[in-house]
């Protein structure tokens, strides 16, 4: 009995402490959390000091209970609201908090186990009795149907705390929202991760548990998404809706942003790069430098789990995959414009675009050949998918408009007559990608010089329009330019520029320490550290100043450890793939 009586004695105290903590100098919501400290610390009071000490009474030894095993979580709610303000508080005064609702947890606990049934009776005498009439005097009939109720309800709010503070700081479960992970994850399957590892923190502060986990290559983890601000209204509402939905079992799904529309947040991606390094990726190849390693290597391991052709997989599983971004015809189609692009030769491609330049000027009209030409189109006519789609009327437009000529010889030349060390071998490209970007560049050019030149032949022979689809030349071109031009608009799922960028004197930048790259495995489906949400209209290369254009999403970034929650390694849904997943195509 007196060691119950110091540890109630001890966990008043602490209340009383932590509830004077909660009081808030800001209006807003967090002045609502002294009230609640105050109000559950007076309750502690009675049930300690009254029920307990004073009166020595167990007879409502079950409400006594409840309110010892509902004190960590009151606790916790105060916490929570006292940070749901518009401003957090210091992290010296977030841990002081923090332990001491660890320890008020804790000594709840003893005094629930102190006032459990088999150690009530070894109290006292007194307690021994008064239990024993508790247990012959059990309420009957309507009293004790109301009671029932009472207790599942009682429960139910019980489950919930539990499960939120399991899935702060032990585990979560989670529900696969999209297909950027196939083969290794599809939708609707459900995995688990372990948090405690990853340094798991107190709701809205920095208060929390070490961080213990050390993430590898190849790691598949689920982190808060950067591309969502971190202020605190957003926190805020994150953790809310998170809650909701640990609260739900994953059913309910209220994060959404400014739009109305579902955040995709937390993601659940692989690392692909980790602290120290400086990747790109070329042709689906990804490669990896370090300051020890020097040059730029392929990263072997990575092959195994990223997925290019879908249509390769086993049948069994592409019946299980919603979209299949590119048929096996696309694919090799793929495979064939970086062949081309590979085995292009810059200096015999100089001299056609020159030879086309002086064919075209021979076949325009006079007038083509003088006047303005920087107006005769806008950057939207050089985006790649309307240069070749408005083939037609570009042509009729360089044929017949003041300075069209000027502008087609500019355009297609302009590529290496700014540049003439390009082709005398004077010039290195800073990498291999930017060495793609540029020959992408001028295959694109080398094909719209063949057209309007095709296109003007046609023309100067009065072939009428409706008999150009019959021309095997320019079927052959209008394909080859569709295969490069859908090429262009995904190269930047099949492809990445350095990262992080080098200095521009080309000092190398690495990967900053705690922090991380993560790609999905399905590339050309997946929305993730490569990318931004907002599209821009750039050149394919930055190298010539009359660039074809492209739109691109492209902007990587790493993400900092404090953001990832946890390993994503085992799959405990659907029944029929319980496990922890294997790499990639080995699905």
């Amino acid at each position: 009995m007196k060691k119950l009586s110091v540890t109630l004695q001890i966990n008043l105290a602490l209340a009383a402490v932590f509830s004077l903590l909660s009081i808030s100098p800001r209006l807003d919501i967090s002045l609502a959390a002294f009230p609640v400290a105050a109000v559950f610390c007076a309750l502690l009071y009675y049930v300690s000091c009254v029920e307990l000490l004073r009166k020595k009474s167990i007879a409502r030894l079950g409400f006594v209970r409840h309110v010892f095993q509902y004190e960590p979580f009151v606790f916790i709610t105060v916490f929570v609201i006292q940070r749901a303000g518009k401003k957090g508080f210091s992290a010296p005064f977030d841990f002081l908090c923090a332990f001491l609702w660890l320890a008020l947890s804790v000594l709840a606990v003893m005094i629930q186990r102190s006032l459990s049934e088999k150690r009530i009776v070894l109290a006292c005498d007194e307690w021994k009795a008064a239990y024993g009439a508790l247990r012959a005097n059990r309420p009957r009939g309507a009293k004790r149907v109301f009671i029932e109720i009472l207790e599942w309800i009682d429960a139910l709010l019980q489950a919930v705390f539990t499960i939120m503070l399991l899935n702060i700081f032990i585990f979560q479960l989670y529900e696969i929202p999209s297909e950027s992970m196939v083969p290794t994850f599809l939708i609707k399957d459900r995995v688990v991760v372990v948090k405690t590892l990853s340094g798991p923190k107190f709701p809205l502060s920095e208060a929390g548990i070490p961080y213990l986990q050390k993430y590898r290559r190849g790691d598949i983890v689920v982190f808060r998404n950067p591309h969502y601000g971190s202020d605190r209204r957003n926190e805020v509402k994150t953790f809310f809706s998170q809650f909701l939905y640990m609260c739900s079992l994953t059913l309910l799904k209220t994060n959404t942003d400014e739009h109305g529309e579902l955040k995709a947040d937390p993601l659940v991606k692989r690392v692909t790069a980790v602290p120290g390094e400086q990747i790109y990726m070329l042709d689906g190849v990804l490669y990896a430098r370090t300051k020890e390693s020097g040059g730029f290597v392929p990263v072997k391991e990575d092959a195994s789990w990223a997925a290019w052709n879908l249509a390769a997989l086993p049948e069994k599983t592409r019946r299980k995959i919603q979209t299949i971004p590119l048929s096996a015809a696309q694919a090799d189609s793929v495979l064939a414009v970086e062949s081309r692009r590979r085995s292009l030769d810059l200096a015999s491609a100089a001299q056609e675009c020159g030879r086309l330049a002086s064919e075209f000027s021979l076949l325009a009209q006079p007038k083509s050949a003088a006047g303005p030409a920087e107006d005769l189109f806008s950057p939207r006519d050089l985006f790649v998918y309307s240069l070749f789609s408005n083939i037609n009327s570009e042509t009729v437009t360089l044929l017949t408009a003041g300075g069209g000529a000027v502008w087609a010889d500019r355009f297609l030349n302009s590529w290496h007559r700014d540049h003439p060390e390009i082709l005398d071998g004077g010039f290195a490209f800073s990498d291999p990608y930017q060495e793609a970007s540029f020959r992408l560049n001028v295959m694109a050019k080398l094909l719209f010089g063949r057209l309007i030149v095709r296109n003007a032949q046609l023309l100067a022979g009065e072939v009428p329009v409706s008999q150009w689809k019959s021309d095997a030349a320019r079927t052959r071109l209008l394909e080859e330019a569709g295969e490069l031009c859908a090429y262009i608009l995904e190269m930047d799922l099949r492809n990445l520029p350095v990262f992080p960028r080098s200095s521009p004197d080309g000092t190398p930048s690495f990967i900053p320490e705690h922090c991380y790259f993560m790609m999905g495995d399905n590339r050309y489906n997946s929305l993730d550290m490569r990318h931004s949400y907002t599209q821009s209209l750039v050149p394919v290369t930055q190298l010539d100043a009359s660039s074809v254009l492209y739109y691109t999403n492209l902007e990587p970034q790493y993400v900092g450890r404090e953001r990832i929650l946890g390993k994503a390694n085992f799959r405990f849904w659907p029944p029929s793939r319980i496990g922890i997943p294997k790499a990639g195509m080995e699905q």
